[in-house]
């Protein structure tokens, strides 16, 4: 049984040994088959490589022939280009060498004919002196022959021919002279009537329309509500911040706002505007829009300062002076407004230059700021022909201009026919029926004197006369004022008014102190 069993493994193990040596062959077999194989790829890719190489050479060649070629080309391009400009700049030479000869040999052929006439005229000049020797010698002997036998001297017989002479026609001269005069009068005061019918025929303004209210339209009166607001506190804030008076009466959808400064009322009027339209009346909201609309009208008067400079062609201007000329749109005198009374002088003034055969730019230029001071009235101190010459001089404008600042109140003559031309255009616009109204102008140099006494005060921040000028509201600082400095300064201010202003009936002066605590929540 054991030896069955031995004899079994043995030929179990001798299987195995058999097998395993069979696959190993068959293994080895195939690992050649798999080499020889991969040489045979190997051999065809490095056979298609080569051959790759030799087309990427040729192509290489067949580019660096084609870039020599082209290269050339254009250096024979080249070398003929700079032999055709050669051979121009030899053919030039040429001819200027040519015409130099030409022109020197022309100069030489004058300057021997004006060597030959300067001859000439110094040989006739000497006879010409002889001549004149010869006859004032002859003349003398004349002369001396007429004495000897009239008894008189030449200079006396010339005093009593010049005596007789004047005497007889002493009436005959004053006669013409009147007569000139006269016709110089006639023609002049024809001339000047000539020029300023074509000039105000040539240009016609509007009337003065100013008026010291604007309307704003609701499309409901409920808007009248939230424009109040809750114990007023919207119409306080707008009141307080526009420096206006907003009058809230029974007239169905509309309120009125009250100021005598334009521009101050042209901001409220907008900024109220605003508000209607967003909805949101609130005294944030109010600032807000306030502020808004201020920078909006800062933008708008130096566009307009600059449209009008371009429409007159007047040359460049500095950009202060235009925004300057476009605040005076919001500035009236006499009830005329400033910058429509400036447009009618400015093309007056041009109109009448002309005529008188002046500059017309300069013309228009002069009168486009004899009144440019009016714009800094509000803010400065001084009369307004000072402010508008200290500001020209500034941006150095034209002396004329200077001229015609002080010479249209008198306070210079008039130096230049643009001068005169802005004076009487001055003049023109201001006489013209309507242009005008005396009782505006007063109120309204009242009303300012009125808010220039409260501005002056200590811790006063800001001042607004409203109500028609009956009322001024003060706006002092609640950190430099207190509750009981407050009531002094309405009785201080109240007092210097009375001193120093003529008014009819009374004027109510309001001192407001407030004070706010700001904090935000983050």
């Amino acid at each position: 049984m054991l030896n069955e069993i031995l004899l079994g493994s043995s030929v179990a193990t001798l299987s195995g040994l058999i097998g395993f040596f069979i696959s190993k062959k068959i293994s080895n077999a195939n690992f050649d088959i798999y080499v020889d194989k991969a040489k045979a790829k190997a051999s065809a890719i490095e056979s298609e490589a080569q051959l790759l190489l030799q087309k990427s050479n040729l192509k290489a060649q067949e580019i660096e022939l084609e870039a020599l070629k082209q290269y050339e080309s254009a250096k024979e391009r080249a070398k003929a280009d700079l032999f055709a400009r050669e051979d121009d700049v030899i053919r030039k030479e040429q001819n200027f060498k040519r015409y130099k000869q030409n022109e020197e040999k022309n100069l030489h052929e004058e300057r021997v004919a004006l060597k030959a006439k300067k001859i000439d005229l110094e040989r006739n000049e000497k006879s010409l002196n002889l001549l004149k020797k010869r006859y004032e010698e002859k003349l003398e002997d004349v002369l001396h022959a007429i004495e000897h036998s009239a008894g008189m001297t030449q200079a006396e017989a010339q005093k009593v021919l010049l005596e007789k002479v004047e005497e007889k026609s002493r009436s005959e001269i004053a006669h013409i002279v009147r007569r000139y005069e006269n016709e110089a009068k006639n023609e002049a005061k024809k001339r000047a009537n000539y020029i300023l019918a074509q000039a105000t025929s040539r240009f016609a303004g509007e009337f003065a329309s100013e008026r010291l209210t604007n309307t704003i339209h609701l499309e409901n009166d409920e808007l009248k509500g939230r424009i109040i607001g809750k114990e007023g506190r919207n119409i306080k804030t707008l009141e307080t911040l526009l420096g206006v008076d907003i009058i809230i009466d029974d007239t169905p959808n509309a309120i009125l706002v009250s100021s005598f400064n334009l521009y101050r009322r042209a901001i409220a009027t907008k900024t109220l505007q605003l508000l209607i339209e967003d909805g949101r009346i609130q005294p944030a909201r109010i600032e807000e829009i306030f502020e808004k609309v201020s920078d909006e009208f800062e933008a708008s008067i130096l566009s307009e300062g600059e449209e009008i400079v371009a429409r007159l062609e007047i040359g460049v201007m500095h950009p202060e002076l235009m925004k300057l000329i476009g605040r005076l749109r919001y500035r009236a005198s006499y009830g005329q407004n400033a910058l429509a009374h400036t447009l009618e002088v400015a093309h007056l003034a041009g109109i009448m230059a002309a005529e008188m055969g002046g500059d017309v730019a300069l013309a228009k230029r002069a009168g486009l700021l004899h009144d440019i001071g009016k714009a800094l009235t509000h803010e400065h101190e001084g009369n307004h022909v000072d402010l508008g010459a200290q500001i020209c001089n500034r941006y150095n404008e034209h002396s004329v201009v200077i001229n015609a600042i002080y010479a249209h109140h008198g306070y210079e003559d008039i130096h230049s026919i643009e001068c005169g031309a802005v004076c009487a255009a001055d003049a023109l616009s201001a006489a013209r029926p309507g242009a005008r109204r005396e009782v505006l102008e007063s109120f309204l140099k009242r009303v300012t004197e009125i808010e220039e006494i409260a501005s002056e005060h200590n811790g006063v921040k800001q001042a607004y006369a409203i109500n028609a000028g009956r009322e001024v509201r003060v706006i002092v600082n609640a950190t430099l004022v207190n509750d009981d400095e407050s009531i002094l300064l309405a009785r201080e201010i109240a007092k210097e008014i009375e001193e120093k202003v003529q008014y009819p009936g009374e004027i109510k002066v309001s001192v407001i102190r407030e004070s706010r605590a700001v904090e935000f929540a983050r």
